[in-house]
């Protein structure tokens, strides 16, 4: 028995929907606990190409519970729409359990989102507009409709006229938008809570269900450490905590039920939206990773921001999450550069520092200095076996290794299910993996 956190080891975007399918083969349980629908997972089955951004992509197995915890947000629109999609490919979603105690992004949420997002103007922060920062806010504020707010229309009526006729207010005076109407808004939201009704569940208790019964459980991080409320690139980051520690809060697990924990970092570096990337590149390097490695968000369609990998980071990764092994991906996407640059310090004002700085100015004064490796300049998208990759790919790959000083367990090289080497399986194999530092 073995539950395992999978988290994103840079600013997200590192290829967890395909990591946590290949993981979610070995679980009995998978968990979302942190994010909403402004993190998406694009999963390539059969030559289909499935776009999720709340359902977790354990849901492709049948016996697979799926379950979206408290610490989530939760936009029914998109969820329902998200179901309706699985439904229609024939996919099984008796499995899928939704957090009685998660919260529900309202509609004036998104607009408020997307109003204060425009207002920042140079200083805009680079969200979504999917409302997932306001939801978190009235969370905070304990001004929030839950789950189990939205099966009851009575109950919905009582929370929601104060809250509305608030926001309201913020939308007409502060932003000139029309206001909401409350009919409409309790009409649409007690049809949602009607559709997911048979979904709902007490979280904490089916988890412990399941960990009592010595289930596999995995738990799911949506975006990265980077984009971290507490420990990110702050304020250029999301308003949850994905890190492995967020699994505990987001779950209602205690941290001694984790057995393991796996970061999924690509080859290279990418962001989305604002804020400083000190490996960041332009031009044509830049225009090649971001075509061959399809670099546009699953949630917005915006072209991704693409750079060398960034081993300070990484380490911090590891450091923040208490990373067992690594999942390695898009490899492939390296294959037809004849030099690659990994960057192992920063200069900042003068001097060598190998460590995050904690304050944004500093980060964005960083200078970034590299080692150049060799490239391999032949395709490793039908390599299956570790000894079938080149010769300076597993070398690239055991340098990442040692700057990270952690393993790595796993290498896609690709973005269909069976174009992966795993190299230990990182769930029931030993804690060191093969290919360590």
């Amino acid at each position: 028995m073995a539950n395992v956190v999978v988290i994103g080891a840079q600013w997200g975007d590192e290829g967890k929907g395909k990591i946590t399918d290949l993981l979610s083969r070995s679980a009995d349980v998978v968990v979302r606990y942190q994010g909403g629908v402004n993190a998406g997972h694009t999963i390539v089955v059969d030559d289909k190409v499935l776009k999720l951004h709340l359902i977790p992509s354990g849901i492709l197995y049948p016996d697979t519970v799926c379950l979206i915890g408290s610490g989530t947000v939760v936009d029914p629109r998109v969820m329902l729409g998200e179901l309706d999609m699985l439904l229609e490919l024939g996919i099984d979603v008796s499995g899928l359990r939704l957090a009685s105690t998660a919260h529900v992004t309202m509609p004036y949420h998104r607009l408020l989102d997307q109003a204060m997002e425009q207002r920042r103007g140079a200083r805009r922060i680079g969200t979504t507009g999917r409302g997932i920062g306001p939801t978190y806010a009235d969370k905070s504020e304990r001004n929030g409709i839950r789950v189990i707010d939205i099966l009851s229309e009575d109950r919905l009526r009582d929370r929601l006229e104060g809250v509305l006729s608030e926001k309201n207010a913020i939308l007409q005076k502060l932003y000139d938008l029309e206001p909401l109407d409350f009919e409409a808004v309790v009409a649409d939201y007690v049809a949602y809570g009607k559709r997911l009704a048979p979904h709902v569940v007490d979280c904490t208790r089916a988890i412990h269900e399941a960990a009592r019964a010595r289930q596999n459980i995995l738990f799911e991080g949506a975006q990265g450490t980077l984009l971290d409320l507490d420990h990110g690139t702050y304020p250029y980051v999301t308003s949850s905590n994905p890190v492995s520690g967020g699994a505990c809060i987001g779950a209602g697990v205690g941290p001694t039920l984790i057995d393991r924990v796996i970061g999924v970092a690509k080859a290279y570096t990418t962001r989305v939206g604002e804020g400083p990337f000190p490996t960041e590149l332009d031009g044509s390097l830049n225009d090649h990773l971001c075509d061959r490695g399809g670099e546009y968000g699953t949630t917005t369609g915006r072209r991704r921001r693409c750079g060398w990998f960034d081993g300070v980071i990484g380490r911090y990764a590891v450091q923040v999450n208490g990373l067992d092994c690594l999942a390695i991906t898009k490899l492939d996407v390296l294959d037809e550069l004849e030099e690659i640059q990994v960057c192992v310090a920063y200069e900042l004002d003068g001097q060598r520092i190998e460590y995050f700085p904690s304050s944004a100015e500093d980060f964005a004064r960083c200078q970034p200095i590299f080692e150049v490796l060799p490239g391999w300049q032949t395709s490793t998208a039908d390599c299956r076996r570790l000894e079938d990759l080149p010769t300076t790919a597993m070398s690239y790959l055991r340098f990442l290794a040692e700057l990270m000083e952690v393993p790595i367990a796993i290498v896609s090289l690709g973005a269909d299910r069976d174009q992966t080497i795993v190299i230990e399986d990182p769930i029931h194999g030993p804690k060191r993996a093969l290919l360590s530092p």
